[in-house]
């Protein structure tokens, strides 16, 4: 006999060699009947998996959280059988489950498109009614590639080959449809239901080698019910009405083009708003204590070498020599990927006193990364983009108070943009690092009690989480995590403890005691790249901006020509009291103007006509209402120069 444990702390003795699914039976013919998997030791598994030694249990249902992964793994099979009844001949090769959903890598001489999505829905729709068992079985190396091979799938047999030899190869058959996975699955196609919706259609090479044949990718997305999934779908349709890339056209803010991959041509109305936010976050620093710095793009690699970067983040640079035949000498450089070398360059230039500390550089520095075309997405992912970057060099003693600092700047510049439900991860040692276990001890420490006085702070409002293992090579660190207005999350602001990069390049003051002493670096950044802060406000106010930030506020639009002079004066008046605007003396009609104006998402349109002009009055429209006050002029003028006075000079 042996004994199973269950979260509630009860313990029941069985014959070794009972499944999982056996001992919910036991438990209760209801429980037997919700069960789709298990957890044994902590581990997720088949319900028909046998336990032969003591250990703890976990039912999962299928209205357990934990299963869902389970419903998009079964899904992706049950595509993949859909895919080969109706389309005989195709070749599976892999499909994994991923956020939200899950795909499948098909080879076919003739790609799928989107059109083919409602036959396999129907398909898919009919396995699952089958309410088929998932039953597994294991084979040797020479039999896995013998059944592939029998069948002519050459991506399955090259997948056997790549199977490290200490691991099981397992089959997984649903009905006479068998697919080599590592599993678990549910315990049979009926459980799968029917909230799935196939979503779009991709190339990908085979194992992600441009060399390999070419696969057609198929996505999908699988929900425990309708509510849940049409609940996404609806969140797909709303994030695509916000699509910074395409509110960009709409709103001639900036392009991308084949000549630059990755770095942005910045129009007139996208560089406006960009220097708005420089603006914002250079008067917050400016009232803080930061000195703004400028160091070099261009460094030689033995800077680079020195700071470790060369050696852990050097397929994410970009190299550069001279392009002439011939050079004075060899060097090579590197655009720089951050801005810290360059910053701990600037603290080590004179000698510096523990008077001067805390010392905060900070730089709106342009940097380069290496990012692979398939990854690059308008201002979200870019090869060429901005940092609010900051560097503070202090004593060991004033570290936590300078996060506490740093924490409440962050906040406070998030709550200026409207966001305000927040998250704030900290990310601890990662495998691969520099630094004694006693720096990390000693940070890590620190940092886990300044995250405790964060929530307090807060009073509840900012949550707080772990990220084991994901800390920077060089420090723990805090991720700010936001929400925004459709309940997406964005990471943007960081906080990285560094003890290792000042000892490195031989960074020191003088104590109090008349000694050297290597000062702890703090990098943090608010926006984290400019670019995709911009991306994510546009995306989150979906071009509507704060009258503030908007790129053009008043569009002073004449309904007759007659008023074109009186037209011009207001634009005058508006811009002499500091606000962003243009007059529309076009020959067209004024509900033509208006759309157009509206379209392109000015916040406000001053109509004006015979009589405004007599009456030195204005006919205000608002973006997204169709209702019009006339007003006077200098109440008018007054009132806009109030609501565009950005939040921090309010």
């Amino acid at each position: 006999m042996i004994t199973l444990t269950f979260p509630d702390g009860a313990k029941r003795e069985v014959e070794a060699g009972q499944s999982a699914g056996q001992v919910a039976a036991s438990i209760a013919k209801s429980l037997e009947k919700k069960a789709v998997a298990a957890i044994v030791n902590g581990v997720l598994v088949d319900l028909a998996d046998p336990i032969n030694a003591d250990a703890t249990l976990q039912i999962v249902t299928r209205d357990d959280e934990r299963a869902l992964e389970l419903i998009r793994h079964d899904a992706a099979h049950v595509l993949a059988e859909a895919v080969q009844e109706l389309h005989p001949g195709t070749q599976v090769t892999i499909g994994p489950v991923i956020e939200n959903g899950f795909y499948y890598d098909f080879f076919r001489n003739e790609p799928f498109s989107q059109a083919d999505f409602a036959p396999i829905e129907k398909k898919m729709r009919e396995i699952i009614q089958r309410d088929k068992p998932f039953t597994k079985s294991v084979k040797t190396r020479e039999e896995a590639k013998a059944f592939f091979e029998k069948r002519g799938e050459a991506f399955k047999v090259e997948l056997v080959d790549s199977i490290p030899g200490n691991e099981d190869i397992k089959f997984y058959d649903q009905g006479g449809w068998v697919d080599m996975c590592r599993g678990p699955h549910m315990n049979s196609t009926g459980k799968i239901g029917t909230a799935f919706k196939l979503m779009k259609v991709a190339g990908a090479y085979w194992r992600g080698d441009s060399t390999k044949p070419m696969l057609t990718r198929i996505y999908g997305t699988a929900w425990a019910n309708d509510k849940d999934l049409q609940n996404y779908v609806t969140a797909l349709e709303e994030a695509e009405k916000r699509d910074h890339r395409k509110l960009g056209r709409e709103m001639d803010l900036f392009h991308f083009q084949e000549e630059g991959p990755g770095v942005v041509f910045w129009h007139a109305k996208g560089w406006t708003m960009f220097q708005q936010l420089i603006a914002y976050m250079r008067r917050r620093l400016s009232k803080l204590d930061y000195q703004e710095v400028n160091a070099p793009q261009l460094l030689d690699k033995s800077l680079w070498e020195t700071s470790g970067h060369w050696e852990w983040y050097r397929e994410g640079m970009f190299a550069a020599t001279s392009a002439g035949e011939h050079t004075e000498d060899e060097q090579v450089f590197a655009l720089k990927p951050m801005n810290c070398p360059g910053h701990v360059q600037l603290f080590k230039h004179g000698l510096r006193s523990y008077r001067e500390l805390p010392m905060r550089l900070a730089e709106f520095g342009l940097v380069h990364r290496y990012e692979p075309s398939g990854a690059l997405h308008g201002l979200m992912r870019v090869r060429g983009f901005t940092q609010d970057d900051a560097h503070i060099f202090c004593t060991p003693e004033q570290m936590a108070d300078e996060c506490l600092k740093i924490n409440d700047l962050i906040l406070s510049t998030y709550k200026d943009f409207g966001f305000e439900q927040i998250v704030v991860k900290l990310s601890t040692r990662p495998e691969k690092r520099v630094g004694t276990d006693a720096d990390w001890d000693r940070a890590e420490d620190i940092m886990q009690k300044v995250l405790v006085q964060i929530a307090e702070a807060s009073g509840g409002k900012i949550k707080t989480a772990i990220n084991p293992g994901e800390g920077a090579f060089y420090g723990p660190k805090f991720e700010y995590v936001l929400r925004d207005a459709i309940g997406r999350d964005w990471q943007c602001g960081t906080t990285q403890v560094d003890f290792n990069l000042p000892e490195r390049f031989g960074a020191f003051y003088i104590g109090a005691d008349g000694e050297k002493h290597v000062p702890v670096m703090i990098h943090r950044a608010i926006c984290g790249s400019m670019e995709r802060f911009l991306g994510i406000l546009i995306e989150n106010f979906a071009g509507h901006f704060p009258l503030w930030m908007a790129p053009l506020q008043v569009m002073v639009a004449p309904i007759t020509s007659e008023a074109d002079e009186y037209a011009v004066e207001v634009r005058g008046l508006l811009r002499a009291a500091g606000l962003r605007a243009d007059a529309d003396l076009r020959n067209e009609k004024i509900n033509y103007k208006v759309r157009e104006h509206s379209l392109a998402k000015v916040p406000v349109i001053l109509a004006v006509g015979k009589r405004e002009m007599e009456e030195k009055t204005v006919s205000v429209r608002r973006l997204g209402s169709q209702d019009q006050k006339v007003a006077s002029l200098a109440d008018t003028l007054a009132a806009l120069v109030k609501e565009a006075t950005p939040p921090d000079l309010r």
